[in-house]
């Protein structure tokens, strides 16, 4: 068994975790030693948690035509890492989803992202990524802190999130269309070819 497989199995076991593991929830990540790719996204919804599979909606449809990827190439460990802020469905607030608890990422992330070595990107999709990753050097809020993502190369890059909840604010910033989302798919063409 590998660290990462260790991993795996020990989150359900995880006295945070217990009420969730007996509902029969199990963690909705992929990970792998190999992945060049990792996304950082808030926690998976209701539809995710259910079928195991993270982005398994229509803002992953959209996310994975941000990235120019295909279903197969987006879903391969070996490429690409889908290790959320919270692995498991937060439940519903008054706003959409739950945001996601408090100490998950903190006690999860750096042993999964200690196991692979070989990434080279890694996306910070929405507010609570990017106040974890990026700390003090994040910007005052969520629009200038993507707006500034050549500030976080060549390791980081901050995005909106891909849900139709945000269509408001991808009309009001073009600019992301525009610039960003191009420069984004020639990235990771690039490291996609190296691989």
């Amino acid at each position: 068994m590998t660290k990462l497989q260790q991993i795996y199995k020990e989150i359900p076991n995880h006295p945070s975790n217990k009420g969730l593991k007996a509902k029969g929830y199990a963690p909705v990540y992929t990970a792998s030693k190999h992945a060049k790719i990792v996304i950082v996204g808030q926690a998976p919804g209701r539809k995710a948690q259910n079928s195991g599979i993270p982005w398994n909606d229509v803002s992953g449809v959209k996310l994975r035509g941000w990235l120019g990827l295909s279903n197969e190439q987006f879903y391969d460990p070996k490429l690409v890492a889908l290790v959320p802020m919270d692995f498991y469905y937060p439940g519903k607030g008054a706003h959409g989803d739950l945001p996601p608890r408090k100490g998950f990422a903190q006690m999860w992330h750096p042993q999964i992202l200690a196991m692979m070595s070989d990434v080279q990107l890694i996306l910070l999709v929405g507010a609570y990524a990017q106040k974890y990753y990026l700390g003090a050097t994040a910007k005052n809020n969520l629009t200038l802190t993507v707006k500034s993502y050549k500030d976080y190369l060549p390791k980081f890059i901050p995005l909106v999130h891909p849900s139709p909840l945000n269509f408001r604010w991808q009309t009001k910033n073009p600019w992301f269309e525009k610039n960003l989302v191009p420069d984004l798919r020639k990235r990771v063409k690039k490291i996609l070819k190296s691989a």
